[in-house]
Order: structure tokens, then sequence, then C-alpha cells
């Protein structure tokens, strides 16, 4: 940003110039960085909440990409949790109320509409490609702010989340699944309610499907390492004796290995555990390339049995 030098500033030190110069130069860039978000954020939330389903699909899309960039500053990110504490920029409660909603299936209209003033309004159903695209930008939320998890919760994600990857496609499923790990992160709620609504076992389901495409195979044994060795650890540590009316009644990862044991076999359960541990000291690419070498393991492990 270009500012031409003030003309208060002629008769100042230059010491003191610079100093008054670069606070409001700062000043005025965190401003406009504000602006840039607000503009942002309700362009792509007014399109995101449109009737029809291709103008849905280009508010997500300017959504994902705006947080693609969010992502790469530190001070862009505070501005958007900041963003995220008014009602009407909240990206969250837009996706479940317009996008992750049920289908109502086939509805039948009457010609009462004829007779009024007021224009049948007729909402398009979210077709697979917005589906997959909200649920990418959920994942977004969730990983920049932690209250994104807490309003996704609030709106029964789980259980939105886990019925997609039920009857969903293989565009949906292989975004369900990373959107589920981000709201579970370092979110008890949401943990408990992956158990409530059986997300081990629908998951285990999919992974010994041999009629399944293969990316999504790898997606799930991808996943189970990802919960295993870094999700339900976390919530281990966290979890508070079984008096307590909002804890669960066992160690998560316990209870989750429990499950993975009698899904999978003692087998496949084993090999999961022992791949899971992996990660700290390498570098996201070789992260990510690790737990594709080890998720492929899992799925020949389970295939041989």
């Amino acid at each position: 940003m270009y500012l031409k030098k003030a003309l208060w500033a002629e008769g100042l030190e230059p010491s003191t110039t610079s100093t008054v110069a670069g606070d409001l130069v700062c000043s005025l860039k965190r401003e406009r960085l504000r602006r840039e978000v607000t503009l942002s954020l309700r362009t792509g939330l007014r399109e995101a909440q449109a009737h029809f389903s291709f103008l849905r699909v280009r508010g997500l899309r300017n959504l994902l990409k705006f947080l693609a960039s969010v992502s790469e500053s530190e001070p862009m990110i505070q501005l958007f949790q900041d963003s995220q504490t008014y009602r009407d920029l909240q990206v969250v409660p837009v996706l479940f109320q317009h996008t992750l909603i049920p289908s109502k299936g086939d509805v039948v209209y009457n010609l009462d509409h004829i007779y009024n003033v007021e224009p049948l309004q007729i909402t398009s159903p979210a077709i697979d490609c917005e589906v997959a695209l909200a649920l990418r930008v959920l994942e977004g939320c969730c990983l920049l702010h932690k209250e994104g998890r807490t309003l996704a919760h609030q709106h029964k994600a789980m259980k939105v989340l886990i019925r997609i990857l039920s009857t969903g496609g293989q565009l949906e499923r292989a975004a369900c699944l990373d959107a589920i790990i981000s709201i579970m992160l370092d979110s008890p709620a949401n943990m408990m309610d992956y158990e409530a609504y059986s997300g081990t076992e629908k998951v285990a389901e999919l992974i010994k499907d041999k009629q399944l495409e293969d990316n999504i195979r790898l997606k799930c044994g991808e996943f189970l390492l990802l919960l295993v060795g870094h999700v339900l650890p976390s919530a281990n540590r966290n979890a508070v004796n079984k008096d307590s009316p909002n804890v669960w009644q066992k160690a998560p990862l316990a209870s989750t290995q429990e499950d993975l044991r009698y899904l999978l076999g003692e087998e496949c359960a084993s090999l999961i555990w022992a791949a899971s541990q992996f990660g700290s000291s390498l570098d996201n690419e070789q992260r990510q390339s690790a737990l594709h070498i080890h998720a492929r393991r899992v799925l020949d492990s389970l295939d041989l049995y």
C-alpha cells in the first residue's frame, strides 16, 4: 500500500514521523483487510443462500477460495475469527440451513399460488458438487476457528455428516470424511456425537465394501489412522471421571480400539494402531505421503482376511 507523506508530518523529527506514519499505515492496512474480509463473506454468503443451486455453488466456491487465502496469513485468520462473532457473517449456519439439509423429495404443488399476489418460491435441491463444496467450506471454517465446531454441534453436524457418509456419492464421501475429522478436533461434544451415531461402524462398513471405489476405501483408511493417532489421543487426555454427565463412560481411544477389533479384526486393528503413530517430525508433504502409504497397508491387510 502506497501513501503520500502526510503534510502534518513535515515539521516532525524523522524518528517521530517514522513511528507515527508506520502506525497509521498499519491501522489503514488492517481496516482495508477488515473491509475485504467483510465484503468477501457478504458476497459469498448471499449467493450461498440463493434458491438456485448454480448460484449456491458459485457462492461456495468463492467462500472456499476466500478461506484458502485467509489461511496463508495469521492477521487474516484473526480477522476471519473476529468476523464470525457477527451473526450475519457466520458461515457454518448458512451451510446447514441451505445446502447440508435432507432432500424433501418430490414436492407436490397445487394451483393456489396462481390466485395469490406472491409468486411461488421454488428452491432447487443441492447437487453432489454443491454438497461437496459445502463440506470443504465447513472443514476450512472448523480448522481456522474453534467456535466453528461449536456452531456445527449446535446444528447437529455429526448426524448430518454420518447421513451423507452413508448415502452420498464418491465426491461427497471424500469431503465428508475430512469434515468429520475437522469438527472433532478438540471438541468433546462432537466426538460424543460421533460415537452416538456409530461413526466408526459406518466407516468400517465402507472400508470393508470391496465393491466401493478404491480411493474412497483408501480415504476411510486415512480417516481411521488420523482418528486413532491424532484426534482421539487428545480427547483421551481430556477425559474426565465417569460421574460427570457430559463425558464418556470410558476413554474414547480405548472404546474406538475395541470397536475396530470387533469390526475389522484383531490383525487390522493392531496395524491401524501401530501405523497411526507417525508424523510428529515430518513436514506436511511427508506426513501426507506417509498417511497414504499406511492407509494402503491397512487396506491390503483387510483384503487378506
